[in-house]
């Protein structure tokens, strides 16, 4: 399946706290580290695995070795994902780090995004590749961000992270590239005018850096 919802009882629990337009700026971002990380975890899980033998202090013990931990680069959408990406590499700390500056464009009630910044190291083949930006709302960010990961390289396999999504979203990334995965805590229903998702969290960036 293309779209994963991560369905754990403490990342739904971490999610509802975000919500909460009572929570302090600094609880707000340790819930996206916290999210993140269970993100990173759950995306470990579908890395594949071989089986090691080692020895323990007392002898000879069998286990096993996630493959592809080295090969992963993570692409933070700035600058909501940081404190995200905080808790991702603590399942992927040998990540290599991409950042993309996006900015929003409203003109004549169309939206637009323009990148204004952009550094991603080399991608190959071998790498999986995770683009992270807490809201994926319209998609348009997401989809821009995306065309500057292939510009870098063609990766074995590309995914996107989110705490929340819209089906929006998720269909003008899907159409425009099939081949990436989807992995978010919640869909919800609704844009606004603005292109806000809501229910949502309101604005990520704004609420994680107290601006």
């Amino acid at each position: 399946m293309p779209v994963k919802i991560i369905d754990h009882v403490y990342a739904q629990h971490l999610l509802t706290r975000l919500r909460d337009k009572s929570t302090a700026s600094v609880d707000f971002r340790k819930g996206l580290v916290r999210l993140g990380r269970i993100v990173g975890y759950e995306l470990v899980k579908t890395f594949p695995v071989r089986g090691v033998d080692v020895e323990t202090p007392l002898g000879a013990a069998r286990g096993v070795e996630i493959v592809g931990l080295d090969k992963v680069v993570i692409v933070q959408v700035l600058r909501a994902a940081m404190p995200f990406v905080e808790g991702l590499l603590k399942a992927f700390p040998q990540a290599r780090l991409g950042v993309v500056a996006a900015r929003r464009r409203e003109e004549g009630g169309e939206i637009d995004v323009d990148i204004f910044y952009s550094k991603i190291p080399p991608i190959s083949q071998d790498d999986a590749v995770i683009v992270a930006d807490p809201m994926l709302a319209t998609g348009m960010t997401m989809t821009k961000v995306i065309e500057e990961v292939y510009r870098a390289g063609t990766p074995g396999r590309l995914v996107v992270v989110s705490v929340i999504a819209t089906p929006v979203g998720i269909g003008r990334v899907l159409s425009r590239f099939p081949e990436v995965e989807i992995y978010t805590v919640a869909i919800d229903p609704v844009l606004n005018d603005k292109g806000f998702i809501v229910p949502g969290l309101g604005d990520a960036g704004d609420r994680a850096f107290s601006t």
